[in-house]
């Protein structure tokens, strides 16, 4: 007979293990790169030191000279919170109840529920690596009652809790629905009517403003990083070219030529949108070059420009294209995925004032890059 204890054994015993390995190589080529480890965590802080780079005083000298002076190492800290992510699943007592004789069928509603569950993980973890924390979707640049127009459509927009709000800030249009999206028009229509005027507005992540994780957009577009001023602090300031407008095989060489000379900085990943990625092929294809590789460290198939593999990631801006060494980037977690347990070690509790129960998926983590200077991005291409 299925009982709540059998099912939190299940959740915790076999589930668990599923969802995680899922989950930390199945959301994206970028994401399956770049090392996890909680090294780095201090209490609910990362904290890492890093060596600003040089070549120190190793020098040729004569034999009867004074040895060189040893170098001192300028070290920089970079030190930021843990960002708090949940995922919880929902099954009603009279779902568990009915199942109660059947284990066939109570795995498929856990096999339901953990599906629904692994889909959005991996949807918002890949969102948040292009984000800058904010949990930012688009500009607002028109308004009428429910429906927005906005600069930026996304198919992955229907049925997300957003906020809408004016330019700073407002008590309405929080926790609202997307309900529909109109792509040729750049229309958006919400759940609710708003009656205060959106125009010059935003719509983010519900809930999401500065608890998301630090993600590309924060490294390449915010004026500081970890606390420090990228005009005053350049090792935290990464290369940004400009294409003026149109894309060759040898401007995309050049940034990975730059990088390497100027910043000793080897990229290995290009990550750009499914259109940019398919206009690279083609500038490599007409040249008359081999466009497709396997990738060693995600077994993926991929585009490569001298060697570099190119992916195309939905969540990746169009208009710009990232080069990274994603050997400088680190998740550092407080622990992998976990379920959230009472003082009882029970996963699965009944939900206040309703006749369900939930469970909570948990990761305490934060996306850093422990070399911003080594990365780079081309825009307007």
């Amino acid at each position: 007979m299925i009982t709540i204890e059998n099912a939190d054994k299940a959740l915790k015993d076999y589930y668990l293990q599923a969802v995680s390995a899922q989950l930390n190589e199945g959301i994206s080529p970028f994401f399956s790169a770049i090392e996890k480890n909680s090294d780095n965590v201090t209490g609910k802080d990362v904290k890492i030191s890093i060596v600003r780079g040089n070549c120190g005083n190793v020098l040729a000298c004569a034999e009867d000279a004074d040895l060189p002076d040893p170098y001192k190492n300028r070290y920089l800290s970079i030190t930021v919170p843990l960002k708090n992510i949940y995922g919880r699943i929902e099954i009603s007592d009279k779902a568990l109840r009915a199942s109660r004789d059947s284990s066939g069928a109570f795995i498929n509603l856990l096999n339901a529920e953990m599906e629904g569950l692994i889909a959005s993980a991996k949807h918002n973890f890949g969102r948040m690596l292009f984000g800058d924390g904010s949990g930012f979707l688009c500009n607002i640049t028109d308004h009428t009652d429910a429906e927005l127009t906005v600069d930026s459509v996304k198919d992955y927009f229907v049925g997300m809790q957003v906020d809408v709000q004016p330019k700073g800030g407002g008590e309405e249009g929080l926790g609202v629905y997307v309900t529909g999206i109109d792509k040729s028009a750049g229309k958006i229509t919400i759940s609710e009517e708003v009656i205060e005027p959106l125009r010059g507005g935003t719509m983010t992540v519900h809930g999401a403003k500065g608890n998301e994780l630090t993600g590309l957009g924060a490294i390449f577009g915010s004026e500081e990083l970890y606390g420090y001023k990228k005009t005053e602090e350049g090792y935290f300031a990464p290369y940004i070219g400009d294409a003026g407008g149109s894309l060759t095989e040898e401007k995309l060489c050049d940034v990975i030529d730059y990088m390497e000379e100027n910043f000793n900085s080897k990229i290995n990943m290009i990550i750009c949108s499914y259109k940019t990625r398919k206009k690279i092929a083609d500038l490599i294809a007409g040249n008359r070059r081999v466009v497709n590789s396997i990738d060693a460290r995600t077994g993926i198939g991929a585009v490569t420009v001298n060697d570099v593999p190119v992916y195309a990631d939905k969540f990746c801006p169009e208009g710009e294209i990232f080069f990274v060494n994603t050997e400088d980037f680190c998740l550092s977690q407080l622990c992998d995925w976990e379920w959230l347990e009472d003082e009882s070690g029970k996963i699965l509790k009944q939900i206040p004032g309703k006749a369900a129960y939930g469970a909570t998926l948990v990761k305490y983590a934060e996306l850093v890059c422990k070399k911003p200077c080594g990365q780079a991005m081309l825009k307007n291409i």
